[in-house]
């Protein structure tokens, strides 16, 4: 090594100092998260190309704005300024599902003339997607940045950002490559050539067993890197389930309520009740900065040619921490019911996971649908929109999805993450922290709710105190309904016994 491990400077920042980064996501969660860490812990770098398509009437230049407008960069906008960080990202229009991305011939020459990283992120992460659609983004669009990454002069590694995930036959995932559950060219080229409509009715055939266009799409992308290694320097990134960040810059920052958040936020407004789940089963959660700087050592790791360099990496952490399902919602209950309240809970935090789905099912319809149609049927009559039943709805596709992952159990190896927190000295452990030492559950879970709280149902401090007044009241309301439900079935039970005994005396 060039330097002392236990107390040598950062050897991973330096790596990127005046080389060209591409991007391609930086508009979602792991994209921006990834933006801000190169920016606040890598200034030096050269310039950063963000890949990024006009949406919604905004332009790609109004859409980068829109990125430094986040919450999440707060923090380097106050280290750097603004005005140097714009200066130092460049947006390329484009669009991953378009022929040739959609590129200018004069930004095509720019990228690859000066490129040496690209970070393939882009992807659509819904699990209902249409198979059509999943296949034109997360599948062609990977062979279209793949073919642009062959065009860079000074190509050191292209990073393609897949999901552990993605090769659900496999109970233990090993850091190497899989075989595709079909060919991607000519799964490609179907989807091509047939219409929307043929194709969704061919999905359930073509997926098989894999339970949804995601994960078969994504396993289709990896064969594609895996058969590009032979041309191109290639890495492929497998992290499990990204979540809200643990510290940096901002603990348990999020931008959506995707995975165990949505979780959290249902049953801390008392909107789930009932799952179907196995419920000492556990998922594989990763914190969004912990993924980010994952990506960084290992872009040292594989770039600087270091000892053990890899194609494939694991960023998980269920080998170091797991929190069963049930630990989750728990948690969740807890925090919600006695620190940290939403606003406008419809019931007291409660409910429980069911391990059969008929009991399930059952719940639900008492729980959820009766309680959803009655407060709608109150809602219309005071002259307000109903929307209690149209949540419902989601949460039940939802469950669809989230049911096949919490009834069924994977792990998977990362040992070349393990080794290489074994090769980064102590300044670089604390600039990109890579490993579980510090992480208490609890405070974790606490502040995913408060930045929830903030910054995805915009609700500030100052109306905690009625929160908690409002959260007492349906304390009250939700011992009081069901001392009243269990006493009348009770009753009722026990007069229909009286009535049974007494006619069998006289």
């Amino acid at each position: 090594m060039d330097v002392d491990m236990n107390g040598g400077r950062d050897r991973i920042a330096p790596m990127f100092k005046d080389r060209h980064v591409l991007i391609t996501g930086g508009t979602g969660f792991l994209g921006k998260a990834l933006i801000e860490k190169l920016l606040r812990c890598c200034p030096e770098i050269g310039q950063i190309y963000l890949l990024v398509r006009a949406k919604k009437g905004k332009s790609p230049r109004q859409r980068l704005e829109d990125i430094f407008a986040n919450p999440l960069f707060e923090t380097v906008k106050g280290m750097r300024g603004l005005d140097t960080l714009i200066s130092q990202c460049t947006v390329i229009g484009g669009d991953v599902t378009e022929p040739e991305l959609a590129i200018s011939p004069e930004d095509r020459k720019l990228i690859a003339e000066n490129v040496s990283i690209i970070y393939h992120c882009a992807a659509t992460i819904r699990f209902d997607e249409t198979l059509k659609k999943a296949v034109m983004l997360n599948t062609r669009g990977t062979k279209y940045m793949i073919d642009l990454a062959k065009q860079c002069k000074k190509l050191d590694m292209f990073g393609y950002v897949s999901t552990s995930y993605c090769h659900l036959n496999e109970k233990l995932l090993l850091e190497k490559p899989y075989p595709p559950p079909a060919d991607p060219h000519k799964v490609i080229k179907a989807v091509e050539w047939l219409e929307e409509g043929v194709v969704d009715g061919m999905t359930k055939k073509i997926l098989g067993d894999c339970p949804n266009t995601y994960a078969y799409t994504k396993a289709l992308a990896e064969a594609l890197v895996v058969e590009s290694m032979d041309e191109i320097p290639a890495v492929i990134f497998r992290p499990s389930i990204v979540i809200p960040t643990w510290r940096e810059p901002i603990p348990g920052w999020t931008d959506n309520i995707n995975g165990p958040v949505g979780l959290l936020i249902g049953a801390g407004k008392g909107v789930i009740r009932s799952m179907y789940c196995n419920s000492d089963g556990y998922g594989d959660y990763l914190p969004v900065d912990f993924a980010v700087s994952a990506m960084c050592v290992c872009t040292w790791n594989y770039v600087g040619n270091q000892d053990h360099k890899r194609n494939i990496y694991h960023l998980v952490s269920s080998a170091e921490i797991k929190v069963s399902w049930e630990g989750i919602i728990e948690r969740g209950k807890w925090i919600v019911s006695n620190k940290i309240p939403l606003n406008g809970v419809l019931w007291y935090p409660g409910g429980s996971m069911k391990r059969s789905r008929w009991e399930h099912n059952l719940s639900a319809f008492f729980f959820h649908w009766i309680p959803a149609f009655l407060i709608d049927c109150l809602l219309y009559c005071f002259g307000y929109k109903p929307i209690l039943w149209r949540i419902h709805q989601r949460i039940a596709k939802g469950f669809e999805v989230f049911e096949y992952y919490a009834n069924n159990q994977w792990d998977f190896d990362n040992a070349t993450v393990l080794y290489l927190r074994t090769i980064i000295n102590e300044e670089e452990k604390v600039k990109f922290k890579i490993d579980a030492g510090g992480v208490e559950i609890q405070e974790y879970f606490e502040n995913c709710i408060r930045a929830a709280r903030w910054y995805i149902l915009k609700e500030t401090d100052d109306t905690i105190p009625a929160a908690r007044r409002h959260m007492r009241v349906m304390w009250w309301v939700d011992k009081i309904c069901k001392t009243l439900i269990y006493g009348g079935l009770i009753y009722y039970i026990g007069k229909a016994l009286y009535s049974m005994l007494f006619a069998s005396v006289f």
